[in-house]
């Protein structure tokens, strides 16, 4: 029954696969043309035809992604995304979490790859983590966003939580920023994403439901740089907690 299991999944994750591959092909020519209105109206062209893209193939591949919202919030207004990274899906369900301008942090290497690359490029801010220096220009970049009005999304963990604990530690940057430039804090966590697609295979995919859990949003105002370790905490502390409450992540086994 295992084995069985084990080539559905593998006979599942092909077709998901091509899927994705198609759409991003048909939407390739439009991606281009959105390149040619700059970084800020082409990158919010981009997003949308991401959202498309998103809302098209989860919905071919029968992946719902109910949304449960603790606290709704204003997408009018900007704010740091903040979320659990534990699945290669985590960069699809961006843009079905996310309806507003928004820029997420993502790794360079993935710029890299043909076509995907180049729509990766235009939507999203990249960092190679191995570098300080372009570590720190990707903070320039996320500041400048936000002060344009533009939401951000960063994954405070870095690279994939591979640990024994609901989260990995976090990196400073995002709550840097958020100081930096008074934005608040708004977590949102994915629920789902490892049961859907655990990092250890792309062949191991299966459908089903993947939650999106938005918190309420966390304040910056009156803090200064020397709270960065104080909010970096309080913030993980609350996205901690509601992945156990909630069941999700990796290591809370879930009811369904």
């Amino acid at each position: 029954m295992k084995g069985l299991i084990l080539l559905l999944k593998g006979l599942y994750s092909i077709y998901a696969f091509i899927v994705f591959v198609t759409i991003m092909l048909l939407l390739f020519p439009f991606s281009i043309i959105a390149s040619f209105f700059g970084r800020i109206k082409g990158g919010n062209m981009m997003m949308r035809l991401c959202m498309f893209w998103a809302d098209t193939w989860f919905f071919l591949i029968g992946m719902p992604h109910p949304k449960i919202y603790e606290e709704k919030h204003d997408k009018k207004k900007a704010y740091i995304f903040v979320s659990n990274h534990i699945s290669y899906l985590d960069a699809a369900i961006i843009p079905k979490a996310i309806r507003q301008p928004v820029r997420p942090l993502g790794k360079v290497e993935m710029s890299k790859l043909p076509v995907f690359g180049f729509i990766y490029r235009n939507a999203i801010v990249t960092v190679d983590r191995s570098s300080p220096a372009n570590r720190a220009n990707s903070v320039r970049i996320l500041t400048s966003l936000i002060n344009k009005g533009i939401s951000v999304l960063v994954f405070p963990e870095g690279t994939f939580n591979m640990t024994k604990q609901p989260l990995k530690d976090f990196y400073d940057g995002a709550f840097r920023v958020a100081i930096e430039t008074q934005t608040p804090i708004k977590p949102v966590l994915f629920l789902d994403a490892y049961r859907r697609m655990p990092y250890e295979s792309v062949f191991r995919m299966s459908p089903g439901r993947s939650r999106i859990l938005y918190l309420a949003e966390i304040p910056v105002a009156g803090l200064t740089l020397a709270d960065v370790s104080f909010l970096k905490e309080k913030v993980y502390r609350i996205m901690e907690e509601k992945l156990v409450e909630y069941k999700g992540g990796k290591f809370v086994v879930s009811s369904r």
